[in-house]
């Protein structure tokens, strides 16, 4: 049986969920990872204040929302109006992806997701990554899936060696990194076929969702735009897809120079 993006999204959830205001608190107190914390719209008493303040002090998303959607997450029907979604894994800085290319003597190689929101796909890519050498991988706090059971399932264990950092704004870490001297590469349909691109030295490799693929204010500040040719009689390539071929034509063109 086939299942969509918010099913999945929904199922991720209730593997990873705290639920009721103590536990939730609890969580926190531990120093357990927590991705978001679902809030009920209109509560404002203390305790739930309190964790609002815990959330943002640990760089949590706080998503405010129906009491209809609280209930249809819940599994216990005791949520008390919160719900925290915990990330099955501790998430990096970017510095620290930074940080692994120096240690190694080598030139970053990192992958930007823009709204990879499959848990699976995500998975996948940070697979991907570690198997093709890639340094890191980067994905927004939101519009995005976390290091959730099933994006850590889908990575083969690859999050434990491959950092994976989250940010407020991909477009505002790229414009940084590209100070750092890193070029950036956009997997684009309309772009230049990525065998006739310049793919060595320091870079990031941005793919996008696959509805709606790299947004504009990213694709903007790429550098390259590459395409993948294609043959077939359908129009697009799954994103993890993507990205490993994309990835190891930087890999091919990284082994020519170092031959």
């Amino acid at each position: 049986m086939h299942m969509d993006e918010k099913s999945i999204r929904e199922t991720d959830e209730q593997q990873s969920m705290i639920e009721g205001r103590n536990a939730v608190r609890e969580a926190f107190r531990a120093g357990s990872t927590i991705d978001r914390l679902y809030v009920q719209e209109g509560l404002k008493d203390g305790p739930v204040m309190d964790l609002i303040r815990r959330a943002k002090k640990a760089d949590a998303v706080v998503d405010y929302v129906t009491k209809e959607r609280l209930d249809r997450m819940s599994e216990t029907g005791r949520h008390q109006g919160v719900i925290a979604h915990a990330a099955a894994y501790e998430y990096a800085q970017v510095e620290d992806i930074l940080k692994k290319a120096e240690e190694r003597g080598e030139s970053p190689f990192l992958f930007v997701l823009d709204e990879i929101e499959d848990p699976h796909n995500l998975g996948a890519i940070i697979r991907t990554a570690n198997l093709c050498g890639a340094h890191g991988v980067i994905i927004p706090k939101r519009r995005s899936a976390g290091l959730t059971a099933t994006a850590f399932k889908a990575s083969a264990g690859a999050v434990s060696y491959t950092p994976v950092a989250r940010v407020n704004n991909l477009s505002q870490t790229i414009e940084e990194l590209k100070k750092k001297g890193l070029w950036f590469v956009c997997a684009d349909m309309d772009g230049e076929v990525m065998y006739n691109l310049n793919l060595t030295g320091p870079i990031g490799v941005v793919i996008g969702s696959e509805g709606s693929g790299v947004g504009k204010l990213v694709k903007e500040k790429c550098d390259m735009t590459a395409s993948i040719p294609m043959k077939g009689d359908i129009d697009s390539l799954n994103a993890s897809v993507a990205a490993g071929v994309l990835a190891y034509e930087i890999v091919r063109q990284r082994m020519k120079i170092n031959a």
